[in-house]
C-alpha cells in the first residue's frame, strides 16, 4: 500500500512512523509512505502557504496554490485525496477496512484557520474527521489514520487473527484481557479462560464482548440493530459468569 501526505511538517509524519510495526511495515515494504512539503511549493522567497481570509475573520487560511501545485507535482497519485478536517466524514474501523483493501489514498493536513475551499471543492476527493473536536493541525489525525489502516495490511501484525479479534472489528468492545498472574491482590482471572476448553471460552469472551459494550456503548449495540437471539441467549446463560 502507498500513502501520500501533503504537509508544512513531514517530520512530524515520518519520526513517529520510524517506530515500532509502522517502522518494520515500511522496510518490509509493506507499506510506502510519501511525505510532500508543501513549504516547497510555497509562495515568494519566504514560501508562503498561507493568507488572511477573504470577508475577515481570525487567523490565516491555507492558500490553494501551494497545495494544488504539490498535488499535480505527484503524475501518479494513489486517490482518494482526503482532507483532514473536523468537517469530515467520521473516521471509524469501517473506513479503515475499506482503504485497507485499495493500493493507496493520499491525504492532505491544513493547519491554521482551516483550508481554501477551492481545495475541498475542486481537488480533494473528500474529507475525514477523527472526531468532533479541533487540533491545531491534521497531522495528528493523519498519523490516525495510517496506524489504523496500515495494521490490518496483510502480515503487518505478524499475527492474522490479532485485529479480527480487536474492538469494532465486528461492532462490538474488545472482550476483556488477562494475562499472569492468575490472582492478584484477591483479583482473580475468569476460570474459564485458564481450563483450555477453547469453546466455552470462545462463548464466553463473546459474552463478554456483548456485555462490555452494552455497557459501555450501547449505540454500537442499536446500530448493528440489536441483540440477535442467540446473542441474548448467550448472555442470559453466562451472565452469572461474567
Amino acid at each position: 500500500m502507498r500513502v501520500d501526505v501533503f504537509t508544512i511538517f513531514p517530520d512530524l509524519i515520518s519520526d513517529y512512523c520510524s517506530y515500532s510495526l509502522l517502522s518494520n511495515a515500511i522496510s518490509e515494504k509493506r507499506l510506502a509512505l510519501n511525505l510532500h512539503n508543501l513549504r516547497e511549493f510555497g509562495l515568494g522567497k519566504h514560501r508562503k502557504v498561507d493568507d488572511e481570509p477573504y470577508g475577515g475573520g481570525a487567523g490565516m487560511i491555507m492558500r490553494c496554490e501551494p497545495i494544488f501545485d504539490a498535488v499535480e507535482s505527484v503524475s501518479d497519485l494513489k486517490r482518494p485525496l482526503y482532507v483532514l478536517s473536523p468537517k469530515g466524514k467520521l473516521f471509524d474501523q469501517q473506513m479503515a477496512n475499506d482503504l485497507s483493501k485499495s493500493d493507496g489514498f493520499s491525504l492532505i493536513c491544513s493547519r491554521y484557520e482551516g483550508i481554501d475551499e477551492r481545495v475541498i471543492s475542486n481537488l480533494a476527493d473528500g474529507e475525514i474527521s477523527i472526531g468532533d473536536y479541533v487540533l491545531a493541525g491534521g497531522e495528528l489525525a493523519a498519523l490516525v489514520v495510517i496506524e489504523a489502516v496500515a495494521r490490518l495490511l496483510p502480515g503487518f501484525m505478524g499475527n492474522s487473527v490479532s485485529p479480527v479479534e480487536e474492538t469494532f472489528f465486528n461492532g462490538l468492545l474488545e472482550a476483556p484481557q488477562y494475562t499472569r498472574p492468575s490472582e492478584f491482590k484477591g483479583l482473580k482471572v475468569p476460570e474459564v479462560l485458564m481450563n483450555g476448553d477453547h469453546e466455552k471460552i470462545r462463548k464466553f469472551s463473546l459474552a463478554t464482548s456483548l456485555y462490555e459494550t452494552l455497557k459501555k456503548r450501547p449505540d454500537l449495540i442499536e446500530k448493528r440493530g440489536g441483540l440477535t437471539e442467540e446473542e441474548q441467549k448467550l448472555l442470559d446463560e453466562l451472565k452469572s459468569d461474567i
